[in-house]
């Protein structure tokens, strides 16, 4: 499920800013960069982003994501998954404090 997370949280901080350095999103998810470096590229193999980077940019180590619409689907998917487990946890918190 960590992983699932993981590339949820990418995906929905890609989705909103493309062109995120992997510095900025390993920050922002406090994340090591190397493992930001290996979820995007599981992204790309997975057909849910496409990795480029700017052709007029002189910093050639700037890259641009973009979701695929398997990607989209994705994102959709595990934001469905992420909520039912939110809506789980707050039913059960719920109970717990009726309870007591």
């Amino acid at each position: 499920m960590k992983d699932n997370q993981e590339q949820f949280e990418v995906l929905r901080k890609v989705s909103k800013k493309p062109n995120y350095s992997q510095r900025e999103l390993a920050s922002e998810l406090n994340i090591s960069v190397g493992k930001i470096n290996y979820i995007l590229n599981e992204l790309k193999k997975k057909g849910l982003v496409k990795i480029s980077n700017f052709k007029k940019n002189r910093n050639k180590s700037n890259y641009f994501y973009l979701l695929t619409p398997k990607g989209i689907a994705n994102k959709s998917r595990l934001t469905i998954e992420f909520m039912k487990l939110k809506m789980k946890e707050y039913d059960e918190l719920k109970k717990e404090i009726d309870e007591n």
